[in-house]
């Protein structure tokens, strides 16, 4: 779909290829279509309408609900993976993960997962991780979001600063024991939150 152009002192450029006109494809299998729409519009839409169009197909439509639950439904079947953020590719694997059968014995590492999220976004991941702990999974997640940090069952503290002047547990407990934790920064503004 695209032609990389290398530029000797300057980064390299793309530009959109002649043949193809930056559709990926050939004009034989541009003109194959399924429900009246090519292999191009297809990878055009996004998760949210693909599962409109693949709802026939449930091999299909499972994959599309699980990049849905985890607040992705507005990114492009075709979008390039270098494009997503952290956050989108973590969430991109969780979906991987969650696709799969179940076991109840696994332990899920998310490092900030709700970066970039919009509020609603976010409650639809923490449905999910409610959901694959409700099956008795295992899911530690390192966060700053205070609105996710509430919800958790467990909580383990680390500072009291940030970067050299962080490191060493500060409190571990719930939510609200944290909240009530003299020297937790993270307890200081914990306790507002839980209020709400």
């Amino acid at each position: 779909g695209v032609i990389q152009v290398a530029m000797h002192f300057l980064p390299d450029i793309y530009v959109p290829c002649d043949v193809c006109k930056g559709q990926r494809y050939n004009r034989e299998t541009l003109d194959i279509r399924y429900k009246g729409r090519n292999i191009h519009e297809v990878l055009e839409m996004t998760v949210e309408d693909a599962l409109a169009f693949y709802q026939a197909v449930p091999v299909v439509a499972r994959k599309l609900q699980t990049l849905d639950a985890v607040g992705l439904g507005y990114l492009k079947l075709g979008q390039n993976a270098t494009t997503l953020s952290g956050g989108e590719a973590q969430r991109v694997k969780l979906a991987r993960e969650l696709s799969k059968r179940d076991t109840g014995q696994t332990l899920y590492i998310l490092d900030e997962p709700t970066t970039g999220l919009h509020f609603h976004d976010i409650e639809q991941l923490l449905k999910v991780l409610h959901e694959l702990r409700d099956r008795g999974n295992t899911i530690v997640v390192i966060e700053h979001n205070l609105d996710v940090i509430k919800t958790a069952d467990w909580i383990i503290d680390l500072g009291p600063e940030g970067g050299g002047g962080g490191g060493e547990v500060v409190a571990v407990g719930t939510p609200e024991e944290i909240a009530c934790h003299a020297e937790s920064h993270t307890g200081r503004f914990l306790g507002p939150v839980l209020e709400r």
